[in-house]
């Protein structure tokens, strides 16, 4: 499959995600954007949600650069989300508290001496053994004995098996590329990537954000979060996206600044299962005149169901117990509802331009949802569904074949 043309990855996810919704018939409605932002859920919560994206981590480092290194091994593991379920059964930890905890683990043991993991030439060395031992999970399956009745043999096998395979395949990859290519580790290589778009910064529109990404993508496997579908390409690059916003994030506010920091105000979300899902529940994404989905989700978005997600948090107790998995999608539809919440929340964003239109009579006290951006809106829909409890229980689409979210 084809990158797109330099200079144009940008507004290539942007052009490519809206084609994708269309084409599936995917609605989205002024009215349905409009009663989001004008809901008591908003409101009342997106100026507190924390907008750190879970960077600010409880370690000292050796350095500004190792911390990069981190935040950017992060990042190229930042998926697994297909695995929320088994990994909750498993440990206790959904996706995101999982990678972040095994590639912390892993930088504690490589500062104790062991060896540095998050090398290049460490990453290389990194197996399913190793990931399984961090993440402290089995990554074998009992079965019946072939021949004798009774007896149950341990076989690799199982969801942490699989899990353990892609992180390892995507660090042995990458140290790979990073070793050939003369880098001593992932964080050195987006370090050079940020000093390449300081260059160009401020001769157009993201114009150093546009050089970051495609210098990442091209680079890195791991990074290329695109498929062909209906024989047209979908861009997502969620992962990239995320990894350039987190710098900004992590270390915008040091003065003097220790990187070169991107400028992230016009970047697209970074679109995984969670955000995709939560704008179906919340009824911005329609998927009822789509006959690429149908009804994967009953009952989301209906209007009984959605005055009550919009609602202010309430104080009732949510069952606690094993969580179920939603709806499994293929890849094709995978990528395709992510790419339609690429487009909804860029139309989110620009509707909430225009609240003084459309809320009139609250003008002066919601003035400042006109001032949304989209890596903020991205980091609310994310956390919120992590911070209340009734959104925890709501399905999140499942994709296990994928490295990308």
């Amino acid at each position: 499959m084809a990158l797109p043309a330099s200079g144009t990855y940008l507004n290539s996810i942007r052009e490519s995600s809206r084609r994708a919704r269309l084409g599936a018939q995917i609605s989205i409605t002024d009215e349905s954007i409009e009663r989001l932002l004008l809901s008591d859920s908003f409101t009342s919560s997106f100026q507190s949600v924390s907008k750190s994206q879970g960077l600010v981590m409880p370690l000292k480092f050796s350095s500004h650069l190792a911390e990069l290194n981190v935040i950017s091994v992060l990042s190229l593991l930042n998926f697994a989300s297909g695995f929320r379920v088994p990994l909750h059964n498993a440990t206790g930890r959904g996706a995101w508290d999982s990678i972040r905890a095994l590639v912390l683990g892993m930088y504690i043991v490589s500062t104790a001496g062991e060896g540095d993991l998050l090398s290049a030439k460490g990453m290389r060395t990194v197996d399913v053994t190793k990931i399984a031992e961090f993440m402290r999970v089995s990554v074998h399956v009992e079965k019946p004995h072939a021949e004798i009745p009774g007896i149950t043999v341990g076989t690799l096998g199982g969801p942490m098996y699989e899990l353990c395979k892609l992180i390892s395949n995507v660090l042995t990859e990458t140290g790979e590329v990073l070793v050939n290519s003369g880098y001593p580790d992932l964080g050195s290589f987006v370090v050079e990537a940020l000093e390449e778009g300081a260059k160009v910064k401020g001769t157009k529109d993201d114009a150093d954000v546009e050089v970051i990404l495609e210098r990442l993508v091209r680079a890195i496997p791991g990074f290329r979060d695109m498929a062909v579908v209906n024989d047209e390409p979908i861009y997502c690059f969620k992962k990239a996206l995320f990894l350039i916003n987190g710098v900004r994030v992590r270390f915008g506010s040091m003065s003097p600044p220790l990187f070169p920091i991107p400028s992230t105000s016009g970047l697209p979300i970074f679109s995984d299962n969670v955000i995709p899902s939560m704008l179906v529940h919340f009824g911005v994404i329609d998927l009822t005149s789509s006959t690429v989905f149908g009804s994967i989700f009953p009952n989301a978005g209906s209007a009984t169901a959605v005055p009550l997600l919009l609602g202010a948090a309430g104080d009732e107790a949510v069952p606690t117990g094993q969580r179920e998995e939603g709806p499994v999608l293929s890849k094709d539809q995978s990528f395709i509802l992510r790419g339609a919440a690429i487009d909804a929340c860029e139309m989110i964003v620009q509707r909430a331009r225009l609240v003084d239109e459309f809320a009139a009579d609250r003008a002066d006290e919601l003035s400042w949802i006109k001032g949304i951006e989209l890596s903020e809106l991205d980091a609310w829909l994310w956390q919120i569904a992590k911070d209340r409890a009734d959104y925890r229980q709501l399905a999140r689409f499942v994709d296990q074949d994928t490295v990308f979210f």
